[in-house]
């Protein structure tokens, strides 16, 4: 992602960094437009092979019975962040609580509380998912945070969140499975060669 050079219109009251990016989101459809750290990010659409990812990654949370009952996988879902007065990601795919509608905070997005593990497939912004979201996630107390790497062929797992990042972060590369912990509501480990093969562009 990109921070956005933002033109705001003439009046006398200046846009809050809110209402540029709600500006901006409904300038630019299909675009994704976050506020971490007081930055406003855009992220162009993304592509073929980070869809299919995606869908490969619903897969085994599903088949788990994480989609049913106690919790439900979204793809989208805006996610309220503690770390700005502002701040607010919208997460590729997320396991929330049964009912996240009750916990419904500003701007459509949704307290951290009901969220039990959120998931980021990289595109050109890997060094933002990598970076400014493991602490904007962390200060959330977002339990879980898997990133799929698709720039290093890697799965990223962080568990165990402080206020500066995550006090456990495993890596994974092809050929391994990498475990995810109970407390997202099941016993489940992704297969990495899959993710990452579904990731990459097919020639």
């Amino acid at each position: 992602m990109s921070a956005a050079a933002v033109e705001h219109p003439c009046d006398d009251k200046p846009e809050t960094l809110l209402e540029t990016a709600n500006r901006l989101a409904e300038q630019l459809p299909g675009h994704r437009v976050e506020i971490i750290g007081g930055v406003i990010t855009v992220a162009p659409p993304p592509d073929g092979p980070h869809a299919r990812a995606l869908t490969k990654l619903m897969r085994p949370f599903i088949s788990a019975g994480l989609d049913d009952g106690e919790s439900e996988v979204l793809q989208g879902i805006g996610l309220w962040l503690p770390g700005g007065p502002q701040d607010f990601a919208i997460p590729d795919l997320a396991i929330v609580d049964a009912d996240f509608d009750e916990h419904r905070a500003e701007n459509n997005c949704y307290d951290p509380c009901c969220f039990r593990l959120v998931l980021e497939v990289t595109s050109g912004n890997y060094q933002n998912d990598l970076r400014n979201k493991v602490t904007a996630y962390a200060q959330a107390k977002i339990p879980v945070y898997v990133i799929v790497d698709r720039k290093h062929s890697r799965v990223h797992v962080l568990t165990e969140p402080l206020p500066g990042g995550y006090d456990r972060h495993e890596v994974y590369a092809p050929g391994q499975q990498a475990p995810l912990p109970a407390s997202i509501g099941a016993e489940l480990a992704l297969d990495v060669d899959e993710i990452v093969r579904a990731g990459r562009p097919k020639r």
